[in-house]
């Protein structure tokens, strides 16, 4: 199966008054077609940012994508013209926004505004553009299509305004959409919906999806593969199974232990990650997650860990041993 996304090295900083800020350093991954990627870690991990840099919306000042190559499909985005990437956003990559509510205008009715995308990805005139509006607030689960589509942003309820906005993506038939935090501020049924509806479209539509989060039991059963981002760098990268089975990375592990499982006969409670993520302004020498790594030895705060294979497709940055991880693994089981 080919990949139809490709980054490869994407180094983005933010240039402000106290500083340089590496929000994503150097980090490469790809994406297949119909395959589903989870970018998961905590706020301020990068993981907005890598994606807004696929969809080219890094804003100068103070935004910058400084090195790397973002490849779609066969085009390096980096290099191509405003009007054709407008043509990219149009046809082929589309991104659902974390807060639905500050993403639509609020004097404009969801009717226009989806309409407006139609036109724009479907080529059609605006009396067909209505028609096709509807349908997608039908496929999207909108009651009452025909009376909601004239209403407006705050006539919807949250999780029907994340409705919306999967309609308003799908309007562009995209081949990749990206959804940063889909979930976000809505209540578990609510959220399992949505997590059930971006599984169905992306059936439907043969899309490549990828979701971002800072929870990773959200990804269980959306994800083929996960990457965990910290500070701006990847520290592992797997298949599903193997990220939650089989994780190498310290980080990986804490983020796992964050999550309630209500199946396991032995429970546990929560373990938080000690500490705070770095300020991006003033990095630590070596391993970013060494002053919060229960494990971590001298050369973990000298030298930055190069993300290397442990097996088959399954990555980790981290300077400690296989065998010393499998240790640890056995004695915290």
């Amino acid at each position: 199966m080919e990949n139809i996304l490709n980054v490869n090295n994407l180094m983005v900083h933010f240039f402000t008054k106290e500083g340089v800020v590496k929000a994503v350093d150097d980090i490469s991954f790809k994406v297949k077609q119909g395959e589903t990627l989870g970018i998961a870690g905590e706020s301020g991990s990068g993981k907005t940012v890598a994606a807004l840099s696929i969809t080219k919306l890094i804003s100068w000042p103070p935004g910058k994508i400084v090195g790397g190559e973002i490849f779609v499909e066969d085009k390096n985005i980096l290099k191509i013209s405003n009007k054709e990437m407008r043509e990219i956003r149009a046809n082929k990559v589309a991104m659902i926004f974390q807060d639905p509510m500050n993403c639509f205008n609020p004097v404009l009715s969801i009717g226009r505004q989806i309409i407006e995308a139609v036109i724009i990805g479907k080529k059609v005139k605006k009396k067909f553009a209505k028609g096709m509006a509807i349908n997608l607030l039908k496929e999207v689960g909108i009651p009452d299509p025909e009376v909601r589509i004239n209403q407006y942003p705050h006539e919807y309820s949250g999780g029907m305004l994340q409705r919306a906005m999967i309609a308003m993506a799908l309007a562009r038939t995209p081949k990749i959409l990206i959804a940063d935090e889909p979930t976000t501020a809505l209540d578990v049924t609510i959220q399992a919906q949505i997590c059930d509806l971006i599984n169905t479209l992306k059936k439907q539509y043969d899309s490549s999806i990828i979701i971002i989060t800072h929870n990773l039991g959200i990804l269980a059963e959306m994800t083929e593969n996960i990457i965990v981002m910290y500070a701006g760098k990847i520290l592992e990268y797997g298949n599903t199974e193997t990220i939650f089975y089989n994780s190498y990375h310290p980080y990986t592990w804490g983020l796992l232990k964050s999550i309630p499982n209500l199946y396991k006969k032995k429970k546990k409670d929560l373990i938080p990650i000690k500490g705070n993520p770095p300020s991006l302004l003033n990095i630590p020498n070596g391993c970013r997650f060494s002053p919060r790594c229960n494990y971590a030895k001298d050369i973990c705060f000298r030298e930055i860990p190069e993300l290397k294979k442990v097996i088959g497709d399954h990555m980790s940055a981290c300077h400690l041993s296989n065998s010393k991880i499998e240790k640890i693994k056995l004695i915290e089981a």
